[in-house]
């Protein structure tokens, strides 16, 4: 194992060199830096301790039960828990090394670097352009319409879905199929060019046509964003990422590169869940 693997528990973190390797072996820099995250919901506590690093230009997935706390976790990373009444984090997130629970930082700033992508598509109640110009028109990104247009088709060719809407901008993006409107939801969120996107069970309500689709997508997208992909299906976590976080009853039991987890997990838990005797 390389050397710069140095956290006994898990041999995930790079403390001494900030980077993790892929299962190519090729270091990557750490973007996302968690340690000792806990969530409280009121007085239920929903994530124990939870200390990963999430390298860049990657796919990271987390895996474990319903309930187990991944999608929680996810959604601290670009603080949508802020949004629920009476939960509490407390640990320390860093982005790029920037404590992104502190109390001077901007949530709107934060949350066009670290996009989302939920699990029912959710287009807006616009054009399908609109859906995408809306980002980077609220953000400043664009000088004028020129610039604004080039934006929305380089966000759609990313989104692979340029060839199949560049007749029909003005149509509302509701009237897209699911796996379409999924791809939109993606395009919308790339367009203010952030550099991490988190997705939570982003296949769960498509077909598998549609699945494959998000899928290969996600393969072309780890080349340019850090990915985080929560997902309810092992096969998927095994085909998209380079590394697996496994989530159980809120504590995060292992993760490292997804070909050791899912051939030579470290812990039972690990172990028992991918075979199938729980979950």
């Amino acid at each position: 194992m390389p050397s710069e693997k140095i956290v006994p528990s898990s041999d995930l973190y790079a403390i001494s060199s900030s980077t993790v390797r892929t299962p190519d072996e090729s270091p990557r820099p750490v973007r996302v830096t968690a340690r000792d995250v806990s969530v409280f919901y009121g007085a239920k506590q929903a994530l124990f301790d939870v200390s990963i690093d999430i390298p860049e230009k990657a796919v990271t997935a987390f895996i474990g039960p319903s309930g187990c706390g991944k999608s929680t976790f996810l959604r601290c990373l670009n603080r949508m828990n802020d949004t629920i009444e009476d939960c509490r984090v407390n640990g320390r997130i860093e982005l790029d090394g920037q404590n992104i629970y502190d109390a001077a930082l901007d949530v709107v700033e934060l949350r066009a670097r670290v996009g989302m992508v939920f699990q029912k598509p959710n287009p807006f109640p616009k054009s399908i352009y609109e859906n995408v110009a809306y980002g980077p028109r609220i953000h400043g990104l664009a000088k004028n319409k020129a610039e604004l247009d080039a934006i929305v088709e380089a966000s759609l060719h990313k989104a692979s879905l340029w060839s199949e809407v560049k007749d029909r901008l003005n149509e509302p993006g509701t009237g897209l199929s699911g796996g379409q409107q999924q791809r939109l939801c993606i395009a919308r969120a790339i367009a203010v060019s952030p550099e991490v996107i988190l997705m939570d069970e982003p296949c769960s309500a498509l077909d598998p046509i549609a699945t494959a689709k998000i899928e290969e997508l996600i393969d072309e997208l780890k080349q340019n964003f850090t990915i985080v992909i929560v997902t309810h299906s092992m096969q998927q976590a095994a085909r998209v990422s380079q590394r697996t976080a496994f989530f159980h009853l809120g504590n995060l039991v292992e993760e490292g590169p997804t070909d050791m987890i899912f051939t030579s997990p470290g812990e039972k838990r690990t172990q028992d869940y991918i075979t199938g005797r729980f979950g």
